[in-house]
């Protein structure tokens, strides 16, 4: 049995949130959360809290215990582009792109 939790749409480019997530696959989640909380990396502030919504889900979802769950997976996926022009000299402009990602973590017993 696996639960999990999902971030979408939000505001790091995945090859980012993909370095946090390295940290932490296939640890106790209680280790994740002190790798997380002391990481000095924007995403890692997203994946906690993604943690936790997933061992909330566990918990009150399929009753499992929170002191035996592990990460079983954690991926980043590409969301959608937000294209945008910024000005530069001579009346140009330069495009840019922001990047999102979809976060997903599930958890289960072991």
């Amino acid at each position: 049995m696996e639960a999990k939790a999902v971030a979408r749409q939000v505001r790091v480019s995945p090859t980012k949130v993909r370095k946090v997530l390295a940290l932490i696959r296939d640890k106790k989640v209680g280790d994740a959360m002190v790798v997380l909380r002391y990481s000095s990396q924007k995403s890692a502030g997203i994946v906690s809290k993604v943690l936790q919504s997933a061992v909330a889900n566990a918990e009150h979802n399929y009753g499992m215990d929170t002191d035996k769950l592990r990460i079983v997976a954690a991926t980043a996926d590409e969301g959608p582009k937000m294209k945008r022009f910024r000005p530069v000299s001579m009346g140009r402009a330069h495009r840019y792109v922001h990047r999102t990602s979809h976060v997903t973590v599930k958890v289960a017993e072991r």
